[in-house]
């Protein structure tokens, strides 16, 4: 059993080749995943990540109920681009990756480092295409260079803003950092904001056995996990390097996220449950889905623009 625990432990699935450009940009000192996700970055979609989503992603339907809104207009999806989430717990990368997966994405979101070194499911996670980031160290550089590398082979990349789930006991998005803004204003890469509600019902924040009790009664009730694809943000006008411009992108992104949110929230008004303690909390509280691949008709229609609401009393 010992060595089967330990072929458990060091199992990862076989990488794609590293192209030479990027081998020359890995030095000896760098991690030793740095070019096995350089690697993975700049290959297409996983073969076994697309069969995942396409067979199964009704397992999350058995945690609830799995809603999306809104649209990626077709002239960019063969493009690269940037989905900004607001993140309200761990289960919401699951009910993200399936949302984006029904409007014709093949998402790769952005994980802790934690969870991509876990046996066996960290290694297919990282497969999938997750970029691996370690915060608070000055290795959290290296997510930047792959997702760089993403970006530049057409990757949908799908980033949190605020960094971390968000600590507001409210739930709304916080103001969000502008690493996000500069690698989009740098880059010129469209940025759609992505809202959702929904996912904390199925697993607390926070409580290892608040996340089991959620889990079961998830199980029985089967929430509404709410998803809104909105327009891309409006970020033209702005130029890196320019003062006050990346604080201008990120406050747009954080709007747009937000925007898109007071709807899924007005019509289902369920306080989330975390057990946040109030010294970490911020004090700063900020139509059917179509797809790639529908008609510029069905695009349209699906695509339209939410309007500005007041946030307060909802939610």
């Amino acid at each position: 059993m010992s060595g089967l625990g330990e072929r458990l432990r060091t199992w990862r699935p076989t990488p794609p080749p590293l192209p030479e450009d990027l081998a020359a940009l890995v030095k000896p000192d760098d991690p030793e995943w740095f070019a096995r996700e350089m690697a993975i970055a700049a290959a297409p979609p996983w073969w076994f990540w697309r069969f995942m989503l396409r067979r199964f992603s009704w397992l999350v339907s058995i945690f609830g109920r799995v809603e999306v809104t809104g649209a990626v207009p077709p002239e960019l999806c063969k493009g690269p681009l940037l989905f900004a989430a607001n993140h309200i717990g761990d289960f919401d990368p699951f009910v993200i990756a399936v949302a984006l997966h029904k409007v014709g994405v093949v998402p790769r979101i952005m994980a802790t480092g934690g969870i991509i070194s876990a046996p066996v499911a960290g290694p297919l996670l990282e497969r999938t295409g997750a970029i691996r980031v370690e915060r608070g160290t000055e290795l959290a550089r290296h997510a930047v260079r792959v997702t760089e590398v993403a970006l530049v082979n057409n990757g949908h990349v799908v980033a949190y803003p605020e960094g971390r789930v968000g600590l507001a006991p409210d739930g709304w998005p916080e103001r969000g950092r502008t690493g996000m803004a500069r690698m989009a204003l740098g880059m010129g890469v469209p940025v759609i904001p992505v809202s959702q509600w929904g996912a904390h019902e199925v697993l607390q924040y926070g409580n290892d056995w608040g996340k089991l009790r959620t889990l079961l009664r998830a199980v029985v009730r089967r929430p509404r996990l709410q998803v809104h694809v909105g327009p891309p943000v409006k970020l033209d006008d702005l130029r890196m390097g320019r003062v006050g411009d990346a604080n201008r992108a990120r406050y747009r992104i954080a709007a747009a996220i937000t925007r898109g949110l007071v709807p899924l929230r007005a019509a289902k008004k369920t306080a989330r449950t975390s057990s946040i303690p109030p010294d970490r909390r911020p004090r700063w509280p900020p139509t059917r889905a179509a797809s790639c691949r529908t008609t510029s008709r069905e695009t349209r229609s699906g695509n339209d623009a939410l309007p500005v609401l007041d946030r307060s009393g909802s939610g």
